[in-house]
């Protein structure tokens, strides 16, 4: 069974992957234009699809074997509502940190839930943690570039803050491994509360950009994601 200190490295991993999203963005603008559209559009939908991976195949799955209908149902409805809540508020103020906020609010709990599981031995805790890293590339690729190309923040300033968000899913997983594991109720209904989230994002922000008339990568892109999420449950089976 994992220690908290592997849960703490398996996060501090999972995290990892956001500044590597921001360099990947610094370097990507030298592609040709075409090739450019294309690509930054495969990799949204790519994170969708792991996403959408960690919804089906982690957080509902596991979050039914915790907590009743009476609690899922509403934290379900809850994260939809809260991600909607602040993804309003965000476009009123501009909307430039959208993705940021977006990554935050899913890396969070999702971390959150990932110390629980490991603190009960269970393996999908790994898959999370692999879906959450190869979530949290794309969205750290995207965020990125929106930040660049809606503020003036110089680029190193925004990698370094990346690094400093890294080190929340370390915090959320040590949470989740030492108080969580226990608490079946609270924890199933945050891994819903996180599905519901998930959810939204994807049919408002991720789905939306994703699209390009007659390009087919982009949706190639969002089976690729969930394939190597169900390539890793299917392992672990």
């Amino acid at each position: 069974m994992p220690d908290v200190f592997s849960a703490i490295a398996y996060a501090f991993v999972a995290g990892a992957t956001i500044p590597l999203g921001g360099l990947a963005a610094r370097i990507e603008d030298f592609r040709p234009h075409w090739l450019e559209t294309e690509f930054r559009h495969s990799v949204i939908a790519f994170g969708g699809g792991a996403l959408l991976a960690a919804v089906a195949l982690v957080l509902i799955p596991e979050g039914m074997k915790l907590t009743s209908p009476t609690l899922a149902l509403p934290a379900f409805t809850l994260g939809g509502v809260c991600f909607f809540v602040v993804d309003y508020l965000i476009a009123r103020a501009g909307g430039a940190a959208s993705q940021l906020l977006a990554m935050l609010l899913d890396f969070v709990p999702e971390s959150l839930a990932l110390g629980a599981m490991l603190a009960t031995g269970k393996a999908t805790g790994l898959l999370l943690a692999g879906l959450i890293a190869l979530q949290n590339l794309p969205e750290g690729f995207n965020a990125y570039r929106e930040l660049r190309s809606g503020t003036r923040l110089p680029a190193g300033r925004i990698l370094a803050a990346f690094c400093t968000i890294v080190l929340l899913g370390p915090l959320a997983a040590w949470v989740g491994f030492s108080f969580l594991h226990s608490l079946e109720d609270l924890l199933g209904s945050i891994m819903f509360f996180a599905a519901g989230g998930i959810l939204y994002l994807n049919f408002q922000d991720i789905a939306p950009q994703a699209h390009l008339e007659r390009h087919w990568a982009p949706p190639l892109g969002a089976v690729a994601g969930f394939l190597l999420g169900l390539w890793g449950h299917m392992l672990l089976q």
